[in-house]
């Protein structure tokens, strides 16, 4: 088992979901990986484990919000993990560094929320992913910078997000944020 895998896992049981839905999802997580010895690479095209973060200031005011070319929404930052990712903790704070530009950002290494939803990603073929997700704290000095992988990049205030946010998914991640005992 790789140590990607092995985190992933370990990441999925230290999780104390915030909800019976959220355990339910940390469950199915856990006995998808138990099957899937590549479930986290995207070459597992029946699904895969994705990675990514709730990028937030340190007062918890404002958060940063990709404007993603396929789904069309504001979205957090995440992604793929990748062969050369040795922890999911390593592959969420990687694509949020690509993704935002940002130097300095910390990782919260507890898993804020899950969410697995179908998509037709990378592969071209219908698949799932089963994100994790974390909270990344950004410094108050942070100046971004868009990617390629987004149309656009951009600081929202928690209480007024843009009206094409996935506003169930951030409104969640942001009342997961708000009760997520700071380790900064």
């Amino acid at each position: 088992m790789s140590s990607l895998h092995a985190s992933a896992s370990s990441a999925l049981r230290d999780f104390r979901a915030p909800t019976t839905e959220q355990d339910s999802v940390r469950h199915t997580m856990l006995a998808f990986l138990d099957s899937a010895p590549d479930g986290c690479l995207r070459k597992h095209a029946p699904g895969h484990i994705t990675a990514s973060s709730l990028v937030m200031t340190e007062d918890r005011t404002r958060v940063l919000l990709t404007l993603h070319p396929k789904v069309g929404r504001w979205i957090q930052l995440g992604g793929h993990c990748e062969e050369t990712d040795a922890t999911i903790h390593a592959a969420a704070l990687r694509e949020a560094e690509e993704e935002s530009g940002i130097v300095g950002l910390r990782l919260d290494p507890r898993v804020l929320g899950l969410h697995t939803h179908p998509i037709t990603c990378s592969l071209g073929v219908p698949t799932r992913h089963l994100d994790v997700r974390f909270l990344v704290w950004a410094p108050a000095t942070a100046e971004i910078a868009r990617s390629e992988e987004s149309v656009d990049l951009a600081w929202w205030p928690v209480a007024d997000l843009p009206p094409n946010a996935e506003h169930d998914t951030i409104s969640q991640l942001i009342t997961f944020a708000e009760s997520h005992e700071s380790l900064i």
